[in-house]
């Protein structure tokens, strides 16, 4: 027997093509190839640096799907199920939105596959795959079950090792799809499965791709004191509240920690509380406490920013920018604000009547990546895209890579930092402006 896992891409350029070369490890299909019973010929696709070979036998496809990727995932399994592979689809779109992909797969599964993985390939085996599976969100690769890294050699995957301690998050955002999922709720893995995960690899840069390593702090310093005699370097995301813990400052810098994928969101407060972005409203004072514990610790922060709130004008989107820049972040996110399906956010749009794209932007197929994807109160849906783009084109201009580089405290503080900083800033730039305006799917 084979399976098939399947990475999809987001989709292609108007002319040509796109390939993303800052593409990271598919961490979730390397752990269902890790669970699969050994007698199972599993092969990994990534669609984003690959063509999948659909006329290759395969007994089973199965397809991992993000809100972005949705509609170049629902290509895919068209090609698979027209030469008679059953297809089965995953992953958090899908749990989010059963009742869409059920009309492009044979089985839907929703919640979290570990759970019950080996049923599913059973049950491919025996030709009796059902309709739809359904699992608890819990504990990210319960019983120690390891990813099949051999899967990622030759990708061209960007030179650090993917892995999971903890899943969800306590806060209730919103416009975030993960708090809908995950219920607030939060799992933890055992600190000696991931030390052990950690001792199987052979790399010492780790990114912990944890909805939010910092919203359980006890098991974060847990996490901290193993990593501190294992000498490695990570990174994660966590919320903006962890700075005003100084232990764990302490602790995830003593541990190796060189920074972290933060929500800032927005400088306007009005904002934040429109958000619920509850982690950054107490005391606010514009970030000047949160920056300088950042700062003091020497991370290497990616400040994410989301545009576009009912409160939000041209002349904020551009404060929003000079902030970053003042700040001198490593790297910096200008999304624009995004209605994700089943979020408090998509259904206060509907509402309102404010949804573009018959409120399904992500298989609209005049939709662009990066465009605004609902009506804002104070500028067109153009002048909000234009505005967002324009901030992301000065982040990252050559004046300013030079200006945020000459930072002593963070990306100056050790010359593999310097080096880490040149890679992934001249990296992101170039993404940048191969992304912007880039439509979903290939046909």
């Amino acid at each position: 027997m084979k399976v098939a896992l399947i990475k999809p891409t987001i989709g292609r350029r108007e002319h040509s093509l796109y390939v993303d070369e800052g593409r990271m490890e598919p961490l979730t299909l390397g752990v269902l190839a890790g669970m699969t019973p050994p007698d199972v010929d599993v092969a990994l696709y990534d669609d984003r640096m690959e063509s999948i070979p659909f006329d290759e036998p395969t007994d089973l496809a199965a397809i991992t799907v993000e809100t972005y990727t949705a509609r170049r995932a629902y290509e895919i399994a068209a090609e698979y199920r027209a030469r008679g592979v059953p297809v089965i689809m995953g992953g958090m779109h899908v749990s989010l939105l059963p009742e869409e992909a059920v009309e492009h797969a044979d089985s839907v599964f929703l919640g979290d596959a570990e759970t019950l993985w080996a049923q599913v390939v059973e049950d491919a085996r025996r030709g009796r795959l059902l309709p739809r599976y359904q699992a608890p969100p819990g504990v990210a690769q319960s019983h120690g079950a390891l990813p099949r890294r051999d899967l990622y050699k030759g990708k061209g995957y960007l030179p650090m090792s993917l892995m999971q301690y903890s899943r969800g998050c306590r806060f209730a955002c919103s416009f975030c799809a993960v708090s809908q999922y995950f219920e607030r709720d939060h799992y933890v893995r055992r600190i000696d499965e991931v030390l052990r995960e950690i001792e199987e690899q052979d790399r010492k840069f780790l990114f912990f791709i944890d909805d939010n390593i910092a919203s359980d702090r006890l098991a974060l310093r847990e996490l901290c004191r193993a990593l501190i005699p294992m000498k490695v370097r990570w990174i994660s995301q966590a919320s903006l509240d962890v700075t005003k813990d100084d232990e764990t400052m302490r602790l995830m810098s003593d541990s190796g920690c060189i920074g972290n994928v933060t929500g800032f969101e927005t400088i306007t407060p009005e904002s934040l509380r429109d958000a619920k972005k509850s982690p950054n409203i107490p005391g606010f004072s514009n970030y000047k406490r949160e920056v300088e514990a950042l700062r003091q610790y020497g991370m290497q922060t990616w400040a994410a920013f989301t545009l576009g709130y009912d409160h939000d004008t041209y002349d904020s989107i551009m404060a929003t920018m000079e902030f970053a820049l003042r700040n001198r972040f490593t790297f910096a996110a200008f999304n624009i604000l995004m209605p994700y399906p089943n979020t408090p956010l998509y259904k206060k749009f509907s509402d309102e009547g404010r949804h573009l794209y018959g409120g399904k932007w992500w298989l609209h197929p005049e939709y662009r990546f990066n465009n605004a994807a609902f009506v804002p109160k104070n500028m067109t849906p153009d002048e909000l895209t234009e505005a967002c783009h324009r901030v992301r084109k000065k982040f990252n201009d050559p004046i300013s890579l030079l200006y945020r580089f000459a930072d002593v405290r963070t990306n100056m503080r050790s010359l593999w930092r310097a080096g880490a900083y040149w890679k992934y800033a001249t990296l992101f730039r170039k993404e940048l402006h191969k992304k912007h305006g880039m439509r979903f799917g290939l046909k």
